[in-house]
């Protein structure tokens, strides 16, 4: 009978087997970069904000805070805090471009791998025609 240890031992991951691993994380990474721009480009619903009216309610918060009980004040600091992180958002810009040529790259076999279906990515607002350029027709 073979030793229990060595029926035990576990095979090592073939070089192969790393590189098809790096890859598919890299080829995630894409994917999902380009999905969370998508998502946080996608527009709002109501008026659309500039800087201009986001600047302007910043000051008007500045005014409110001096008078503002505490429970209003945490609520306008709350406010202060996320229109100046929508703020610095504005002035970062993503380079959606950049992240959507990316994806055409990969989306396809990362697709078929993970087997995502063309219905899929529609949902959740992939354009049509990214999906085509990626190779990912209706009947995949």
């Amino acid at each position: 009978m073979e030793p229990r240890s060595m029926a035990a031992k576990k095979a090592k991951m073939t070089e192969d087997h790393k590189q098809a691993l790096a890859v598919g994380r890299a080829e995630g990474r894409m994917v999902r970069a380009y999905l969370e721009a998508l998502e946080s480009s996608k527009p709002k619903r109501g008026r659309k904000r500039t800087k201009e009216s986001i600047n302007r309610r910043l000051e008007k918060i500045e005014t409110e805070l001096e008078s503002a009980d505490p429970l209003k004040r945490l609520q306008l600091t709350q406010e202060q805090l996320d229109l100046t992180e929508e703020l610095d958002g504005m002035d970062s810009g993503v380079d959606l471009m950049s992240l959507e040529e990316d994806f055409v790259k990969v989306a396809k076999g990362y697709a078929e791998r993970k087997s995502i279906s063309y219905p899929a990515f529609r949902q959740i607002g992939v354009p049509a025609a990214v999906l085509k350029r990626a190779g990912i027709s209706r009947s995949s």
